[in-house]
């Protein structure tokens, strides 16, 4: 029964989440008991967000399909997130509307964050901890305040199993169904 009751008031606060009108460039996210509500990307992060975009892109199994800003949407475990890359199957668009289920997400395979300066806690943290309780397979961090990246994956239990880090300069080797070795010597370090 104390499931069922935490259910809808998840459900209740994505609802409430998805009824704000933010002002332009804004974005909405849900994590647990919490809304965030984030300003939009500076121009280091897009591009290194292009950079990652761009390689990505190139190894892009046909089933999937590239989408920057999707919300993923989990009632069951209060989580609305919103990653700045995630590749979701392309049968997707037969549900119209502007979020996708959690539970689909699995085929997706990623979650890429670029960490913003002005809320790190938001990626470093809450997504390590919301992303595996979504079932996303694999989530790619790109920290450009200390030129890192790490890759989290093998989700289980609510946590990731598997991590992988690194700095820029470094190979990231990205796992199925990619499956192929992210070059990041061209991503951009925030000015110290």
């Amino acid at each position: 029964m104390a499931d069922l009751r935490i259910s809808e008031r998840h459900a209740q606060l994505l609802a409430y989440a998805r009824s704000l009108t933010p002002p332009s460039g804004w974005k909405i996210e849900v994590s647990g008991d919490e809304i965030i509500m984030m300003a939009g990307p500076s121009v280091i992060h897009q591009r290194n967000l292009l950079v990652v975009r761009e390689q990505f892109d190139v190894h892009q199994p046909a089933h999937l399909m590239p989408s920057e800003n999707t919300d993923l949407a989990s009632p069951n475990v209060g989580k609305l997130r919103n990653p700045d890359l995630t590749y979701i199957p392309v049968s997707v668009i037969e549900l119209g509307g502007n979020d996708v289920p959690a539970e689909l997400t699995e085929l997706a395979a990623i979650a890429v964050e670029i960490v913003p300066p002005s809320n790190p806690e938001n990626d470093l943290v809450g997504k390590v901890r919301d992303y595996p309780l979504m079932d996303i397979p694999v989530y790619l961090l790109i920290d450009p305040r200390e030129g890192t990246v790490t890759l989290c994956s093998e989700p289980g239990g609510g946590v990731y199993h598997r991590q992988w880090s690194g700095k820029f300069g470094d190979t990231v080797p990205i796992p199925e169904p990619f499956t192929f070795d992210l070059i990041t010597r061209d991503l951009i370090r925030h000015p110290a």
